[in-house]
């Protein structure tokens, strides 16, 4: 497990690097290949979903990103419609060049006034931004690269699920009426649970795992998964990392059920 003095140490260095480092190609080449979506179906508000394990050294968010997949796909009906990339100790299938082709990829099949894009970033972060880690290659990245890459689903009603240590600063940057954004802890505050070997970290656990196999609406499953990560951190003496959800006002009329 990595040290969180570690972990801040290496962001440190990405942060230095600027998040432009993420738009620049080359790097460490993944074992990505073609995607293979189900098409839009007329009339039907299609969910499409990006989910990305970032973090290479720590098996949690490969798991993570997976299995957040698997839940939004049962959620909202969309089997055959998401695309899971993460990096891990030796693989490494979430660089730059396959977040930008998995988007691209979403945005060539849904319809972008209909359907509905999801996107999943599971890391270790910082106030500035999500760390992408795959053996020596590291970048940064920020809440503009996020918004790029919902940009480049060409979807007007978008989600944004980032569970992260100060992911916070996503729904600040990025919400709006037609974006939903959904984060594990304030822009201030650390997150907990990113154990190599773990399936979930707290917020993940609370929110996929739990909240949404229950709660009708993506707001209602968000108020519950709150609550579940504050006792947990009060039972564990952990300070709160607050949660937040904001914008996506369009969306949930679109993707609640009524």
């Amino acid at each position: 497990m990595l040290s969180r003095l570690l972990i801040r140490g290496l962001l440190a260095v990405l942060i230095g690097a600027g998040s432009s480092a993420l738009a620049a190609g080359g790097g460490v080449r993944s074992g990505g290949g073609p995607f293979a979506l189900a098409p839009q179906r007329p009339g039907v508000a299609d969910t499409y979903i990006l989910s990305f394990g970032l973090w290479g050294p720590q098996s949690v968010f490969e798991s993570e990103a997976k299995g957040a997949a698997r839940v939004l796909e049962a959620r909202f009906d969309a089997r055959g419609r998401s695309i899971v990339r993460f990096n891990g100790k030796r693989r490494f299938g979430a660089m730059p060049q396959d977040l930008r082709a998995a988007a691209d990829a979403v945005g060539r099949v849904l319809d972008p006034e209909e359907d509905v894009a999801v996107l999943v970033l599971t890391s270790h972060g910082s106030p500035e931004g999500l760390g992408i880690v795959a053996g020596r290659d590291q970048r940064l990245l920020s809440p503009g690269v996020a918004r790029a890459l919902l940009d480049r689903t060409r979807a007007r009603h978008r989600v944004l699920i980032v569970s992260a240590c100060y992911s916070g600063v996503f729904a600040k940057a990025l919400a709006d009426p037609r974006t939903l954004v959904i984060t594990a802890a304030a822009p201030d505050r650390p997150s907990f649970g990113c154990r190599d070997g773990a399936t979930w970290t707290y917020f993940g656990d609370a929110f996929f795992n739990r909240a949404l196999r229950t709660e009708p609406g993506l707001d209602a499953a968000f108020a519950r998964a709150r609550a579940l990560v504050g006792e947990r951190e009060r039972r564990e003496g952990f300070d709160p990392s607050d949660p937040q959800i904001a914008g996506g006002a369009e969306v949930l009329a679109r993707i609640n059920p009524r």
